[in-house]
């Protein structure tokens, strides 16, 4: 195993869970649009997206990508899920250095674009390839921009997955989700105290409930097929039992302790573009390890088993199509797939 990154004593990994948590919003909240009205046009190769596969938020990005089609259009950089004193840096790269933007760490972009900038170094991470600068980290937009401003790069077959007619349900849908689960979670996680941690959990399995009760007889979130809100609900979802349920005590049940969710979430999973994306690798030892201020020790449990993640599911009785009028993505380009370490199979037992 790697070594351990040496926490610097003002390292914000250490002090989680020792104030109330807040999401910090998106500094640099600039869009990228076909008609380049913020500055920054649509290109094909233009820019860079930088993500980590632990991170739920930028796997969003991840999955947007693959289901369009954007893989030829858009560069894809994988940061190692191990921070150190300097956040997210390149170094599952040769030479520690991305080899498209030649640099060791994420938050060289940021500087690039503005020195001394609040808010940390995130992903994902849009970079203009030229300039080297950061574009925009707003993780929020990205996704919907991909879906909408991008068209003209999608491949052919790609799905509508911010459909104008659903575009009001979807994002009542994904507001919810956002406030109880996405970012739930992370408050019951990083909570200060028992009223706060108690609180967080609750609103978590409060909307787990309420999106069993819609997902128990359609397929998907909103309308026949796969949208945005899909999209943002699996990457919570997917990290559930492997971070969530132990190492966020989100514990009233595992996610395979909900048919409905579990069912929903293997659904997802084995359609392409979805469980192609996921590195379990990657996700535990980025939680477990960097979140020192709530384990310590950094040790990474053996479990969950995630050979249940390939079993049958069952919900295309449900009926519904994937991908609507389109196809499903084509195989993951060289060099994107994920390791075998971070795919499931059965827990060896020994």
């Amino acid at each position: 195993m790697p070594q351990q990154p040496t926490p610097a004593p003002d390292d914000p990994n250490a002090l989680l869970g020792r104030k109330p948590f807040k999401r910090s919003k998106s500094h640099f909240a600039d869009r990228i649009t076909a008609d380049g009205r913020y500055g920054w046009p649509v290109e094909s190769g233009r820019y860079r997206l930088v993500v980590s596969r632990a991170c739920p938020w930028a796997s969003r990005a991840v999955v947007s990508r693959r289901l369009l089609g954007l893989e030829d259009a858009l560069s894809l950089a994988i940061a190692d899920p191990i921070q150190d004193d300097r956040s997210w840096r390149f170094t599952l790269d040769p030479g520690g250095r991305d080899p498209v933007l030649g640099i060791r760490y994420l938050g060289e972009a940021y500087d690039a674009r503005e020195q001394d900038h609040p808010g940390g170094v995130s992903v994902p991470a849009v970079v203009d390839v030229p300039s080297g600068q950061l574009v925009t980290n707003d993780y929020q937009q990205i996704t919907l921009d991909l879906a909408t401003e991008w068209t003209a790069l999608h491949r052919p077959g790609a799905p509508d997955l911010y459909p104008e007619p659903l575009r009001a349900e979807i994002d009542e849908v994904m507001t919810g989700v956002y406030r109880d689960v996405n970012n739930g979670v992370y408050r019951a996680g990083f909570a200060a105290g028992q009223e706060e941690y108690d609180a967080a959990c609750r609103d978590v399995f409060r909307r787990l409930d309420l999106l069993s009760e819609r997902l128990a007889e359609r397929r998907y979130l909103v309308g026949d097929s796969l949208t945005e809100a899909d999209i943002r609900l699996f990457t919570t979802l997917v990290r559930f039992d492997a971070a969530y349920h132990g190492h966020f005590k989100c514990n009233r049940f595992k996610l395979a302790e909900s048919p409905v969710l579990w069912s929903y979430a293997r659904d997802l999973y084995q359609t392409p573009g979805f469980g192609d994306t996921v590195d379990f690798h990657h996700i535990k030892q980025h939680y477990y390890r960097v979140h020192s201020g709530i384990n310590p020790t950094g040790i990474v449990p053996l479990g969950p088993d995630l050979g249940g993640w390939l079993a049958p599911h069952h919900r295309e009785q449900l009926g519904g199509r994937p991908f609507g009028d389109g196809t499903p993505p084509g195989p993951v380009p060289p060099g994107e797939e994920v390791p075998a370490s971070g795919r499931p199979e059965p827990w060896a037992r020994e």
